[in-house]
This record gives structure tokens, sequence and C-alpha cells, in this order.
């Protein structure tokens, strides 16, 4: 989970870099790249930050913080209209600064994320690393008995090992699947319809 988001703000950093210098190599197809790239990296950003954000939280406060994202998207936008403003960066001499700006939260977590430990679900079901899942509980946690948890992580690995792990391509061919993934399809496509930026 970690190191995905390292290289998913690697990947934020490159588009930022190719957008802002644009202008000085004069060349348009640059911000058409760096969008692109800033596109998948925002892509896989969202499912990201809610699978890691989820998996470091407490249990009580595991809803809370998955909202959280919602929240920055939103903030994100605000803060890129403002920033948009002939006022401030969106001044024909300012503008590559405003299209590389998308690079500064990306290298703040690129800085802050490796003291962060990685996701005890992912250590103790994928890597069967109890020791390290018992080391990241008590960093993010703190100090305590959190066995409870440790036990509901073991119960859903049981579980998982139950169930059969589809791939991209099975999951659009199996006809179980096929309305649920036409109202996700749906969803996304027209989620800029339903004025969000206009909030």
């Amino acid at each position: 989970r970690k190191k995905c988001l390292l290289c998913n703000n690697l990947l934020m950093i490159v588009a930022a870099s190719v957008m802002g210098c644009s202008k000085i190599a004069q060349s348009f197809e640059m911000i058409l790249i760096g969008r692109f790239m800033c596109g998948i990296s925002a892509g896989l950003c969202a499912p990201l930050h809610h699978q890691y954000v989820g998996e470091i939280s407490p249990r009580k406060l595991r809803g809370f913080t998955n909202s959280t994202s919602s929240f920055f998207w939103s903030l994100g936008k605000a803060v890129g209209q403002i920033s948009g403003q002939r006022e401030l960066l969106g001044s024909q001499s300012l503008w590559p600064m405003l299209m590389a700006s998308c690079g500064l939260p990306a290298l703040v977590q690129l800085v802050t994320l490796p003291f962060f430990p990685e996701s005890p679900p992912y250590l103790l079901m994928h890597k069967g690393d109890q020791e390290g899942c018992r080391k990241a509980i008590r960093q993010l946690w703190g100090e305590g008995h959190h066995q409870a948890e440790i036990d509901d992580i073991m119960k859903e690995k049981a579980t998982m090992k139950n169930t059969k792990i589809l791939s991209v391509l099975e999951l659009m061919r199996e006809p179980a699947f096929r309305w649920q993934l036409y109202m996700i399809v749906i969803l996304t496509a027209t989620v800029q319809l339903c004025g969000i930026n206009a909030v």
C-alpha cells in the first residue's frame, strides 16, 4: 500500500514538472501529457488513499478517516479554483506555476510517508509478518492490548482463503456482476455533472 502511494507521488511530481516546463519549452503537448499523467495519478490515488487510511485507522475512527478523501478532493478543487484567479496564479506569467502546483502535495506526502508504517492488515494477510503487524499497530495506535484487532485480521485472512479473487477481465465477463459494473461506470462517468465543481 505504502509503496504504491510513494510511486504514485513520483508520477504526480513528474506530471507537475512536465506541465511546469511547458512554457519554457513552448510546447502545449507537454501540458496534454502532464494532464494525462496527472489524471492517471489521481485515479490511482483515490482507491489507494481509501485502502491505506482505512487499514491504518483504529476501528472506531475508520469511518471518519475514510471520509477525509472526499473532504480533501473538495478542498483541492476549491484551492485550485481560488489559485487560478488572475490576481493569484492565473496570470499570463504565473500559469506554469499553477499547472505545477499539483506536485506540491505529492512532494509533501513523498517526504512524510516513509515515516509511517505499512498497513497492519497488509503485513499480516499478504506478507504473513505477525511481528511486523504488531509493531505497526503499536506505532499507529500506541501501546496497549490490540489482540482483538489482530484476531479480526486473522478471521478476514481465513475468509479470504475461500474467496476467489477475480482479475479485471474476469470481473467484466462475469454476468453476476454486470449490473453493478454498469452502475459504477455510469456513476463515475457522470460525477462531473453532479455539481461538485460548482460547490
